[in-house]
């Protein structure tokens, strides 16, 4: 049905993009975008005869705008980026399936984060904007390390875990002793080294890039 919309747009010389009802149009100043927003709307309701959902309908910037999941960056040198709410659900999920850590194996765990990491990078490693990418791929080890130190609970099983994974026996030591909390302690050396990326890797932790 919007087929008809598409070839309009096409008619008047405006750059669009659409997915299902679904639609951006891109003009080059506020005035216009008020402008074409009215005469789109006319030709919804009294050509297509359809509804228009005001509520989600706006003129705005393309930054303040999503698409799909996706945004643009503020500034001279504008990239497409992931969209705050497609963050903040990535985060969301992260967060659930780690949470699950405290009672199944590190294992089972990145076996359940395995396709979903997989799959969300599939479709957001589109973006230009790979430091975003690269903060959340650390995040995401952050929250293992964390859950598995919960895990290991006393200071004698933490020491004893850590000097299995190659930790150093005096840092392995004034680690499992540190009254700290597991988010802080995520970021400790003693992680880092004995839970390093590479550990991740062989488990067959997915990043969200290259290289990191």
């Amino acid at each position: 049905m919007l087929d008809e919309l598409d070839q309009e747009l096409e008619r008047r010389g405006h750059r669009f993009v659409r997915y299902a009802d679904d639609s951006n149009i891109y003009v080059r100043s506020k005035r216009a975008g008020q402008r074409v927003m009215e005469s789109v709307r006319r030709f919804i309701t009294q050509k297509l005869r359809l509804k228009v959902n005001e509520a989600k309908s706006a003129v705005a910037r393309p930054q303040d705008r999503k698409f799909l999941g996706f945004s643009f960056t503020k500034g001279p040198e504008i990239k497409r980026t992931i969209a705050p709410k497609a963050l903040d659900r990535f985060k969301r999920r992260i967060r659930e399936l780690t949470r699950r850590a405290k009672g199944v194996s590190l294992e089972s765990t990145v076996e359940e984060l395995a396709p979903y990491l997989r799959g969300w990078r599939s479709y957001f490693g589109f973006c230009e904007t790979p430091e975003v990418l690269i903060g959340l791929t650390r995040w995401v080890r952050l929250r293992l390390r964390s859950a598995l130190w919960r895990q290991w609970k006393t200071p004698r099983r933490r020491r004893a875990a850590l000097l299995q994974l190659g930790v150093r026996p005096r840092l392995a030591r004034n680690t499992a002793g540190s009254g700290l909390g597991p988010w802080y302690l995520a970021r400790a050396k003693a992680l880092s080294v004995g839970l390093s990326n590479a550990y991740f890797k062989s488990l067959g932790l997915p990043t969200l890039i290259d290289g990191y």
